[in-house]
């Protein structure tokens, strides 16, 4: 079974490209590209660079991309520099490893506006009940029987009373 590098490097010139023109239609670096067909992939500082480049590359060869890719991270495993690191712990994950997961994942920007429209709508949905509730109940409620006595009459005049209606 062939590497990757050697099925791109094969796929390339069965299609008759030069490097050159690989170069231009995926803007790839020169020196990239030709580590990639070499297989030496200590030139990249992250597997994800050459994922990347490797998925560009394929899909410009009309390769079968996921199998490429699967072969890839194989070959990745297989380096030292690459390899994946063994987990920090032995513990299992719980279900605060997956909250703050999600949590990571979230949109904060988006969140705060639709939990500022929520709470905007809440706040005005308190603010309506009250108003209702304090419209419907009597002000006079809990006030003791008076008689109004004007204490500052200063000219000796009275208020005019109401008509009584009969």
């Amino acid at each position: 079974m062939s590497t990757v590098s050697e099925q791109l490097r094969g796929a390339r010139l069965a299609q008759g490209l030069t490097v050159q023109q690989v170069v231009d239609i995926t803007k790839i670096r020169t020196d990239h590209l030709l580590a990639l067909e070499d297989g030496n992939f200590d030139v990249f500082s992250a597997p994800v660079y050459i994922k990347g480049f490797v998925r560009t590359y394929a899909t410009i060869l009309k390769l079968d991309v996921p199998r490429v890719i699967a072969e890839l991270d194989a070959e990745l495993r297989q380096t030292q520099k690459f390899a994946e690191p063994p987990p920090l712990t032995d513990e299992p994950r719980t279900v605060l490893d997956f909250f703050t997961l999600q949590l990571s994942k979230l949109d904060w920007q988006r969140a705060a506006i639709i939990g500022g429209v929520l709470l905007c709508l809440v706040l005005g949905f308190t603010v309506v009940l009250t108003v209702r509730h304090h419209r419907k109940a009597d002000p006079l409620t809990g006030l003791k029987p008076a008689v109004y006595q004007n204490t500052q009459t200063l000219s000796g005049e009275k208020l005019p009373l109401q008509p009584t209606k009969k």
